[in-house]
């Protein structure tokens, strides 16, 4: 079993930056795939980044530049580095594992493990 436990979010005005961390715990490995996803009020749920097993990593095409995904693997931590941030960013945050990849990164069914979210809250 694998638990998610995300931080760092809050409320930001445009241009501003936040760091989101996501902490593991359980019998999670370095070989998972570790993705964010996002749901913005109204909207449904999308992936925002991920980074698989190797350090490879993959962007939405709304956060590519502005956005850094990393991990710690031996502090079995994930990292979201948000830059010039958007009105259009807020959202509840959260992070996701996967024990296998799929076809596409930002399939969600693919992930078997989720945390509770940590909101970002973008302002004008």
């Amino acid at each position: 079993q694998v638990h998610l436990v995300e931080s760092g979010g809050g409320s930001v005005q445009a241009g501003g930056s936040l760091r989101l961390s996501c902490e593991a715990s359980g019998t999670i490995t370095p070989h998972y795939i570790m993705g964010w996803f996002r749901q913005a009020p109204g909207k449904e749920r999308e992936g925002v980044a991920a980074i698989d097993s190797d350090g490879t990593t993959q962007y939405a095409d709304s956060v590519k530049g502005r956005f850094t995904i990393s991990k710690d693997n031996a502090k079995k931590t994930l990292f979201l580095q948000m830059n010039s941030l958007k009105p259009e960013d807020t959202a509840m945050y959260y992070c996701a594992a996967a024990r296998s990849a799929g076809d596409t990164w930002s399939e969600q069914t693919k992930y078997n493990y989720w945390g509770q979210g940590t909101q970002v809250t973008v302002s004008s």
